[in-house]
């Protein structure tokens, strides 16, 4: 099936490898009509992706992956069609910004601590002025030649049980949230196949307006599981490939994960936007 909505991407306002330009340049030439620009924690990219999309005949829809924590479980609230104006957004993902360089320089402590000749310039420099990821720390480990790729970073270091491995300070999903809501968006919990079903539950009852219902990490059996859960609780739907690029090396997962144009005006419709 040709896929010409995916509502979840990242750039190099992020974790992604790609700039607005070149992301939507290769969603034009495999034919994706509205593409979703959810960098974590940032909306640098959407003004530029706007003029590009329209210079190209891509829809942007303006979106944030946000992240939060539940029960010390770390999970991401989608938010799309965000009014990216709005001050409290703006004021927080600003905050945030910089809790995730505080959260980079304990990591870095904790490498060095392991005997790794790892700085937080190292880090600072693949980043490049956007919002910090552990994508990037594994990529200055993979360039210093402590580790030979990103699973191996993530895999003996840097994931969720490594020995380098330090939270982010989070607001609860229900203030996540709202905070979305506030900003004139629709809040969508990703990837739920990572989550608890139990966790979703609750999820629901704060206030969620739908679920990432397609992701490459869904088969087609947990696709239509997510898919009745949005049918019984009248949540909507969305789907992307969450693409990234570089050492994810997950460009195939590019243009063979979306969602429909009717999910996408149904968004509209609950938003009450032409």
């Amino acid at each position: 099936m040709k896929i010409i909505a995916d509502l979840h991407s990242h750039t190099i306002y992020s974790d992604g490898s790609l700039t607005p330009l070149e992301l939507i340049t290769r969603a034009k030439n495999l034919g994706i009509e509205y593409l979703g620009i959810t960098d974590h924690d940032s909306i640098g990219a959407i003004k530029e992706a706007i003029e590009i999309g329209n210079d190209l005949g891509v829809k942007i829809i303006p979106g944030v992956e946000v992240s939060t924590e539940y029960y010390h479980k770390e999970l991401h609230i989608l938010g799309y069609y965000i009014n990216i104006e709005n001050e409290a957004l703006l004021n927080y993902l600003t905050n945030f910004r910089e809790e995730r360089v505080k959260r980079a320089e304990r990591m870095i402590v904790k490498l060095r601590q392991l005997g790794f000749n790892l700085t937080m310039d190292d880090v600072m420099e693949i980043s490049n002025g956007s919002s910090i990821a552990r994508t990037h720390i594994a990529e200055a480990m993979v360039n210093k030649n402590i580790v030979s790729n990103y699973f191996e970073a993530f895999g003996k270091f840097i994931g969720n049980s490594g020995p380098a491995f330090e939270k982010k300070i989070h607001l609860s999903p229900k203030d996540v949230i709202e905070l979305i809501n506030k900003a004139s968006g629709l809040s969508f919990l990703a990837h739920p196949n990572y989550i608890p079903d139990k966790y979703i539950q609750a999820l629901i009852k704060s206030g969620l307006d739908g679920i990432e219902t397609v992701h490459p990490s869904h088969d087609s059996a947990k696709t239509d599981y997510f898919r009745k859960i949005a049918s019984i609780h009248y949540l909507l739907e969305s789907g992307g490939s969450d693409f990234h690029g570089g050492l994810r090396n997950d460009f195939k997962n590019f243009g063979k994960f979306g969602t429909s144009v009717e999910n996408i005006h149904s968004m509209k419709k609950r938003l009450n936007i032409a």
